[in-house]
């Protein structure tokens, strides 16, 4: 382990693993929580990196399209917001994933890279995931009442629906067992009409984003109550196609779009070099390296062995900030702890030249928004070969937990994995 990994103390030490992106196209860059802040302020090391020498076009996060459009119109300057106000609005648990300072900061930068870029040489910052059901509902019926007011009726018959249960998702979703196609033909007319009103303009693409997000979070929900990996599948399928529409979206005469995409490991690292796989389950790192390729996709993990993070006891349950105690044994964290390393960057060799602990099973730390740290020896770890889940991983043994924004969530949408992730 020690022979493997390189020194990261500056941004520099990155350099190894922009060799290794290469001319890839889809970066994908992991956190073993939602909470920590080293694991967020590497990725935005790394992201700045990969915008400024590599030429990367977007940055694309597991957040909700809505909120995120907002912090994108922010940092391109086509809204007069400041990123830390775009940020400020998030207010659906777990609003500290994404309203926190070091998000403040990236984007900051972010927007301040722009000031003597054209608009469509802008770097933008894009929600992916698929829970934003009723603010996309509500953002799809503002497009089509201002841009195309004879195409209103559809929108308005998707969100009359859905109006029975706006105040409690789990009524709709244990509903659908006596209606099994739910809100399907409404969601589907939803769709089919905004596909055809729109050209590719970036609020045009907002709309239609928004629509595919109500058609995702309406599978979603009805397969939560099938039970089995249903649900997981659904998310994750939705937001790779995400990625491949964003990617269509941003390219431009300069070649294809390149993307980072900033998830949970869980998302990230490809699922088939778990247990994942044995229990049905895919993700977005399996399904770009399967559409893409893996020379044009490059999964990067995060892990530590000890410290603080931010985390609920129960889903909507107050956040706070919890201890993450030290690693069980015999865990990839409590190796790579016993090797010594403090901070430090490891990029994988060819499979075949892997030392044995890049290829053998070991268990891998795993913390979502809820996080009860007293159960941390019986759970939270992912039985993982890491040399083939990820290209390259970062290690910090002992991390702090993030500095959210505010205090004042209200409901989220339901989870569709009982670990939060």
């Amino acid at each position: 382990m020690r022979a493997l990994a390189r020194p990261l103390r500056t941004p520099r030490g990155l350099d190894p693993l922009l060799d290794r992106v290469g001319d890839a196209r889809f970066v994908l860059v992991g956190e073993a929580s939602h909470g920590t802040s080293e694991y967020y302020r590497w990725r935005a090391e790394l992201t700045r990196r990969l915008i400024s020498e590599r030429g990367f076009t977007g940055v694309a996060v597991e957040g909700d399209w809505p909120d995120c459009f907002r912090v994108s119109c922010s940092v391109t300057g086509a809204s007069a917001q400041t990123p830390r106000e775009a940020l400020h609005v998030f207010d659906r648990w777990p609003t500290w994933m994404w309203a926190n300072e070091e998000v403040v900061d990236f984007c900051t930068w972010l927007r301040s890279s722009h000031d003597t870029l054209p608009p469509e040489r802008r770097v933008g910052f894009y929600g992916i995931d698929v829970y934003s059901l009723w603010d996309s509902l509500r953002s799809v019926l503002d497009y089509l009442r201002e841009q195309r007011p004879d195409d209103v009726a559809a929108a308005v018959e998707a969100i009359r629906c859905f109006e029975p249960y706006a105040e409690d998702p789990q009524r709709y979703a244990r509903a659908t067992r006596l209606v099994p196609d739910g809100c399907e033909e409404e969601v589907v007319a939803l769709l089919g009409q905004v596909r055809s009103t729109t050209d590719g303009a970036p609020d045009e693409f907002a709309a239609r984003q928004n629509a595919e997000v109500a058609a995702g979070a309406e599978r979603c929900y009805r397969a939560m109550v099938r039970g089995g990996p249903a649900s997981w599948n659904v998310r994750d399928t939705h937001m790779a196609d995400t990625l491949d529409r964003l990617a269509g979206h941003l390219a431009g005469d300069g070649g294809p779009a390149r993307i980072v995409v900033w998830e949970h490991n869980t998302h990230v690292g490809d699922a088939r070099a778990t247990d994942m796989a044995e229990r049905g389950l895919v993700n977005v790192g399996q399904l770009m390296r399967e559409r893409h390729g893996e020379a044009d996709v490059v999964l990067v993990g995060f892990g530590s062995h000890h410290g603080t993070v931010v985390a609920g006891d129960g889903w909507g349950e107050p956040m706070r900030v919890v201890p993450v105690p030290a690693a069980r044994a015999g865990s990839l964290e409590a190796l790579l702890h016993e090797a010594g390393t403090e901070q430090a960057l490891y990029v994988f060799p060819p499979r075949d030249d892997q030392p044995a602990w890049l290829r053998d099973r070991l268990d891998h730390r795993a913390i979502g928004v809820v996080y009860r740290p007293e159960l941390d020896g019986f759970s939270n770890y992912v039985p993982t070969v890491l040399g083939d889940r990820y290209d390259a991983f970062v290690w910090a043994d002992g991390t702090t937990a993030l500095h959210p924004l505010h205090l004042t969530p209200t409901a989220g949408e339901m989870e569709a994995f009982p670990s939060g992730v």
